[in-house]
């Protein structure tokens, strides 16, 4: 819906009787997602790339603490969730936060918000189906194999099931969910029997004397901590796909609450619980970014085969999670085409409901991570991973700059905020906000990769503007006609 219409609406007096603002691109989607299906993709949401793979090279670099930069981004990441959640209650909608965003600040707003999002998702599957490779790297058998070949494949797999349908999208992120979370538990148990008994892991006996003989908490300063701040918030970075996958179920009053709630604890015990159970096995310097810090400990066990399972169970992960940022790219590029500001094909829809349009023009961008991949084998995941930062971050701050804008509105009576709300407004957004700045600007201070991620800040934000003045009269004339059809 346009500005100019919401801002038309809000000048007469609320009534009871109004209706719900419905977003154009909501439109022709079935509603086929359960509430296990939506629980699930909360908790995929919150175990994927970032952890599994990711948590490896970040132990190394930072040690123990890393647990403590998990624990406070989680917070955060959960501020930003459950502001989402409150929006999503008041109006669901696949669009999510794009649509928030035309609602609350205008087309300029859901423009930014929609392709700095594409950016973290696009880049976010470069990094996905490279992890990808370097995990089938891990088996002897596939070692030969280019990993440019072995990003190509999954990324042709991952595509064919996503366009399949929104069920089987649910189906198959429910099943690797699932895979994911017993996998971690499982784990967990493995971890805490190895301390009990004091099971020696890779000629290391395990605990506390682990950390205290290899430098303590911080062996190498807390400026490495600092500086993997913008890689855990990478972590956390598919928790918005809640507010998207609202939009396709039912009752979303009663699976979104359940789903938000739920987020706290489970970062709790899978990021904070498994990293200090990693910490407590081995020393950080052990761990690789170019290898699962899971699969690093169980390989060094005994247990013949227990690396090569977990190692199966993390390239599920990587794959959900490319399955997941096509699903959300291909929805919220829907929501940006009705509204003038995507190309107009990526609104187009197959015959199951889904738009495959958006998924195609983010499995091209993906395409050229294939390239990255043959020119940088070893360097395409750090890349991807500190721009994709850089798409959250902005998703995340303008979550909650709506959020705020919201808040304001409600409190001029000009609408009714839901009762499942984000505690503390308006200080916590700010806060978040804050946070969110603040570990932006700190990534200068990383020379070798931050800085260079940085840098390229104003080249994003010239072609954003380029991209505007390209749309702009587009975007104008469907509001026209949207407003033309009001007025009928």
């Amino acid at each position: 819906m346009s500005k100019d219409a919401v801002d038309t609406a809000q000048a007469a007096p609320p009534t009871p009787a109004a209706p719900t603002p419905v977003d154009a691109g909501d439109a022709g989607y079935s509603k086929d997602l359960k509430a296990r299906h939506v629980n699930m993709i909360a908790i995929g949401g919150a175990i994927g790339t970032g952890l599994f793979l990711g948590a490896g090279g970040r132990l190394h670099n930072a040690g123990p603490a890393l647990a403590i930069a998990y624990l406070v981004c989680g917070i955060f990441a959960f501020f930003v969730v459950r502001a989402l959640g409150e929006l999503v209650l008041y109006r669901p909608s696949s669009g999510s936060f794009v649509s928030y965003a035309r609602e609350f600040l205008g087309e300029k707003g859901a423009y930014v918000a929609g392709w700095m999002y594409f950016l973290n998702w696009s880049t976010t599957g470069i990094a996905d189906i490279t992890a990808i490779a370097l995990y089938t790297h891990y088996w002897s058998a596939f070692t030969d194999i280019p990993q440019w070949v072995l990003a190509l494949i999954a990324l042709a797999v991952v595509l064919a099931v996503n366009l399949i349908s929104v069920k089987i999208f649910g189906e198959m992120e429910f099943w690797f969910a699932i895979i994911k979370v017993a996998t971690l538990v499982a784990f967990m148990f493995v971890g805490i029997f190895l301390l009990a008994t004091q099971h020696e892991v890779g000629g290391t006996t395990p605990g506390l004397s682990v950390i205290t003989d290899h430098g303590g908490v911080l062996p190498h300063g807390l400026m490495p901590v600092v500086l993997v701040m913008q890689g855990v918030i990478f972590a956390y970075a598919a928790l918005e796909l809640v507010g998207v996958a609202a939009g396709e179920t039912a009752e979303p009053e009663k699976i979104v609450p359940r789903a938000v709630n739920s987020i706290m604890w489970r970062v709790g015990l899978f990021y904070v619980g498994s990293v200090v159970l990693l910490a407590l096995l081995l020393p950080g310097s052990v761990y690789s970014a170019d290898e699962s810090p899971f699969v690093t400990v169980l390989s060094r066990i005994g247990v013949e085969g227990a690396g090569d399972v977990m190692n199966l169970v993390v390239l599920t992960a990587a794959m959900s999670s490319l399955n997941s940022g096509l699903y959300s790219t291909g929805r919220i590029l829907r929501s940006m085409a009705m509204a003038g500001s995507a190309p107009q094909f990526t609104a187009r829809m197959n015959r199951s409901q889904v738009p495959y349009g958006g998924i195609l023009l983010t499995c091209a961008v993906c395409v050229l991570g294939v390239g990255l991949n043959f020119l940088m084998p070893s360097q395409a995941f750090e890349i991807v991973l500190n721009v994709a930062s850089l798409g959250i971050i902005s998703t995340w701050v303008i979550i909650m700059i709506c959020h705020l804008v919201f808040v304001r509105r409600a409190k001029a009576g000009l609408l009714a905020r839901p009762s499942f709300r984000l505690p503390g407004s308006p200080v916590t957004e700010i806060v978040t906000i804050a946070f969110l700045l603040a570990v932006l600007g700190l990534m200068w201070n990383d020379p070798e990769v931050g800085r260079k991620t940085l840098l390229l800040v104003p080249v994003i934000a010239v072609m954003l503007v380029a991209g505007w003045f390209g749309v702009r009269r587009r975007v104008a004339n469907t509001q026209e006609q949207e407003l033309s059809e009001l007025t009928k």
